[in-house]
């Protein structure tokens, strides 16, 4: 190889580091993305269970609105008042009031309660059982299959199923939100822990439908409504829902209640 042959080499291998890095720096441009160091900071604290117990997607859309002003400081259910001290010291912001939730099953309909229309035979899964005719093999239509598939869910074990109905341990239970997305019939909802009168049913039916299919079911005579002091207490869709932004905890709509499907916890 001659000397002209090597600067020939040595210029090409030079002009196409030039266009090489002339197009490196053009794609940087283009596709750069401005980092949130905050919403990294946030992110890093965030415990990354990606349950969507906070209303959002994931950990990362969480922390994307915590940054952004959108979510509150204490937004996590995951991370409780620990998660939340961290992030409100990142954002500089106070952490406020935090109050805890738990799961909660709205059904009284254990095995010896509910009638039966026929006997499931298949899979044990709400949701596979919900599809069967009637949505449901017992005579109540709304309420808890009981087949587990909100305990399969749960990472902290919170929940199990006893006589035919699932059951809450709140001590375990972090407010995540799993078991109210996998329950077919919408029957568990995330309340105030410090909720005492609680509503055991979730049956739309009026009446006489209900006392046919469970014993234990709300038959919306509306007497809770009537003797609540706060006007806590409304009807939708034939069945009592209490607002506990309102409920003083006075016991009187368990008190009340005919059918004793409200309960008063301690």
């Amino acid at each position: 190889m001659n000397i002209n042959e090597i600067i020939i080499a040595v210029v090409t291998v030079g002009i196409l580091s030039i266009l090489i890095g002339v197009i490196l720096s053009i794609a940087e441009k283009a596709f750069h993305v401005d980092i949130n160091e905050l919403e990294v900071a946030v992110r890093e604290v965030l415990p990354g269970s990606n349950c969507g117990g906070c209303g959002y997607a994931g950990c990362d859309s969480l922390a994307k609105a915590i940054a952004g002003g959108e979510a509150k400081v204490s937004a996590c259910p995951v991370g409780g008042r620990p998660v939340a001290e961290k992030i409100a010291q990142i954002m500089g912001q106070e952490v406020g009031e935090i109050e805890k939730k738990v799961a909660y099953v709205k059904c009284d309909g254990t095995r010896d309660k509910k009638h039966i229309d026929y006997n499931y035979i298949g899979v044990d899964n709400c949701a596979y059982a919900a599809k069967m005719p009637g949505s449901s093999p017992y005579s109540c239509k709304y309420g808890c299959l009981g087949y587990g598939s909100c305990a399969k869910v749960c990472d902290q074990r919170a929940i199990r199923i006893i006589d035919g109905k699932a059951v809450v341990d709140e001590e375990f239970c972090i407010a995540c939100g799993k078991c109210v997305r996998v329950c077919p019939h919408n029957l568990i909802e995330l309340i105030p822990v410090n909720a005492k009168n609680r509503v055991q049913c979730s049956s739309r039916a009026k009446g006489k439908t209900v006392t046919d299919a469970c014993s234990a079911g709300c038959i919306a005579c509306g007497i809770c409504v009537k003797n609540c002091p706060r006007d806590a207490i409304v009807f939708e869709n034939n069945i009592a829902k209490i607002d506990y932004t309102k409920c003083t905890q006075c016991g009187l709509c368990a008190e009340k209640c005919p059918r004793k499907i409200i309960k008063v916890y301690a």
